[in-house]
Protein backbone atom coordinates (compact mmCIF):
# COMPACT_ATOMS: atom_id res chain seq x y z
CA UNK A 1 0.00 0.00 0.00
CA UNK A 2 1.24 3.44 -0.79
CA UNK A 3 0.76 6.37 1.53
CA UNK A 4 -1.57 7.89 -1.07
CA UNK A 5 -4.13 5.10 -0.52
CA UNK A 6 -5.67 6.93 2.41
CA UNK A 7 -7.34 10.06 1.06
CA UNK A 8 -7.02 12.99 3.51
CA UNK A 9 -10.29 14.51 2.30
CA UNK A 10 -12.16 11.26 2.75
CA UNK A 11 -10.49 10.78 6.15
CA UNK A 12 -11.79 14.18 7.28
CA UNK A 13 -15.28 13.25 6.05
CA UNK A 14 -15.11 9.98 7.94
CA UNK A 15 -14.17 11.74 11.17
CA UNK A 16 -17.32 13.84 10.90
CA UNK A 17 -19.51 10.72 10.93
CA UNK A 18 -20.72 9.75 14.39
CA UNK A 19 -20.92 6.04 13.47
CA UNK A 20 -19.38 5.40 10.06
CA UNK A 21 -20.40 2.19 8.34
CA UNK A 22 -18.01 -0.56 7.30
CA UNK A 23 -18.52 0.53 3.68
CA UNK A 24 -17.60 4.14 4.48
CA UNK A 25 -14.46 3.12 6.36
CA UNK A 26 -13.47 0.66 3.63
CA UNK A 27 -13.89 3.33 0.96
CA UNK A 28 -11.90 5.85 2.98
CA UNK A 29 -9.00 3.63 3.99
CA UNK A 30 -8.48 2.17 0.52
CA UNK A 31 -9.67 5.19 -1.48
CA UNK A 32 -12.37 3.14 -3.19
CA UNK A 33 -15.24 4.36 -5.29
CA UNK A 34 -18.80 3.28 -4.36
CA UNK A 35 -18.96 0.81 -7.27
CA UNK A 36 -15.72 -0.82 -6.05
CA UNK A 37 -17.18 -1.22 -2.56
CA UNK A 38 -20.33 -2.78 -4.10
CA UNK A 39 -18.15 -5.17 -6.09
CA UNK A 40 -16.30 -6.19 -2.91
CA UNK A 41 -19.56 -6.77 -1.05
CA UNK A 42 -21.00 -8.79 -3.93
CA UNK A 43 -17.89 -10.97 -3.93
CA UNK A 44 -18.34 -11.58 -0.20
CA UNK A 45 -21.88 -12.79 -0.86
CA UNK A 46 -21.04 -14.68 -4.05
CA UNK A 47 -17.51 -16.08 -3.88
CA UNK A 48 -15.98 -17.66 -6.99
CA UNK A 49 -17.88 -15.29 -9.29
CA UNK A 50 -16.77 -14.61 -12.82
CA UNK A 51 -16.66 -11.16 -14.40
CA UNK A 52 -19.77 -12.01 -16.39
CA UNK A 53 -21.66 -13.11 -13.29
CA UNK A 54 -20.61 -9.96 -11.43
CA UNK A 55 -21.55 -7.74 -14.36
CA UNK A 56 -25.03 -9.25 -14.37
CA UNK A 57 -25.43 -9.01 -10.59
CA UNK A 58 -24.13 -5.42 -10.42
CA UNK A 59 -25.87 -4.33 -13.63
CA UNK A 60 -22.61 -2.93 -14.99
CA UNK A 61 -20.68 -3.68 -18.13
CA UNK A 62 -17.83 -6.16 -17.99
CA UNK A 63 -15.07 -3.60 -18.64
CA UNK A 64 -16.15 -1.58 -15.60
CA UNK A 65 -16.34 -4.70 -13.46
CA UNK A 66 -12.86 -5.68 -14.65
CA UNK A 67 -11.51 -2.28 -13.58
CA UNK A 68 -13.15 -2.62 -10.16
CA UNK A 69 -11.67 -6.09 -9.74
CA UNK A 70 -8.21 -4.83 -10.74
CA UNK A 71 -8.43 -2.12 -8.10
CA UNK A 72 -9.58 -4.59 -5.45
CA UNK A 73 -6.77 -6.99 -6.34
CA UNK A 74 -4.17 -4.18 -6.25
CA UNK A 75 -5.32 -3.33 -2.73
CA UNK A 76 -5.34 -7.00 -1.62
CA UNK A 77 -9.11 -6.96 -1.19
CA UNK A 78 -9.75 -9.71 -3.76
CA UNK A 79 -7.96 -12.49 -5.55
CA UNK A 80 -8.63 -14.68 -8.53
CA UNK A 81 -8.16 -18.27 -9.54
CA UNK A 82 -8.22 -19.81 -12.97
CA UNK A 83 -10.73 -22.57 -13.64
CA UNK A 84 -10.38 -24.76 -16.71
CA UNK A 85 -13.55 -25.21 -18.72
CA UNK A 86 -14.70 -28.62 -19.94
CA UNK A 87 -15.21 -27.11 -23.38
CA UNK A 88 -11.62 -25.85 -23.42
CA UNK A 89 -10.16 -22.55 -22.33
CA UNK A 90 -10.48 -21.08 -18.88
CA UNK A 91 -12.33 -18.52 -16.84
CA UNK A 92 -11.20 -16.50 -13.84
CA UNK A 93 -13.17 -16.67 -10.62
CA UNK A 94 -12.85 -13.93 -8.02
CA UNK A 95 -13.13 -14.00 -4.24
CA UNK A 96 -13.18 -11.14 -1.78
CA UNK A 97 -10.65 -11.09 1.02
CA UNK A 98 -12.60 -12.24 4.06
CA UNK A 99 -13.80 -9.65 6.55
CA UNK A 100 -11.31 -10.59 9.29
CA UNK A 101 -8.34 -10.21 6.94
CA UNK A 102 -9.81 -7.01 5.53
CA UNK A 103 -10.15 -5.55 9.02
CA UNK A 104 -6.49 -6.41 9.71
CA UNK A 105 -5.48 -4.82 6.41
CA UNK A 106 -7.44 -1.68 7.37
CA UNK A 107 -5.55 -1.50 10.67
CA UNK A 108 -2.20 -1.99 8.94
CA UNK A 109 -3.00 0.66 6.33
CA UNK A 110 -4.11 3.18 8.96
CA UNK A 111 -1.07 2.43 11.13
CA UNK A 112 1.27 2.92 8.15
CA UNK A 113 -0.47 6.18 7.25
CA UNK A 114 -0.30 7.44 10.85
CA UNK A 115 3.43 6.58 11.02
CA UNK A 116 3.97 8.45 7.75
CA UNK A 117 2.14 11.52 9.09
CA UNK A 118 4.10 11.38 12.37
CA UNK A 119 7.36 11.23 10.39
CA UNK A 120 6.27 14.23 8.33
CA UNK A 121 5.40 16.17 11.49
CA UNK A 122 8.85 15.42 12.88
CA UNK A 123 10.50 17.00 9.83
CA UNK A 124 8.59 20.29 10.10
CA UNK A 125 10.92 23.17 10.83
CA UNK A 126 13.94 21.24 9.54
CA UNK A 127 14.00 22.97 6.17
CA UNK A 128 11.19 20.85 4.70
Amino acid sequence: MSQADLSPDRFRELLRESEPSFEEVLACVFDLQPHEVRTYETLLDQPASTVEELATELDRDRSNVNRSLSTLREKDLADRTRRLLDSGGHVYQYRATDIEDTRELMHETLDAWAAYVHDRIDTFGNGN
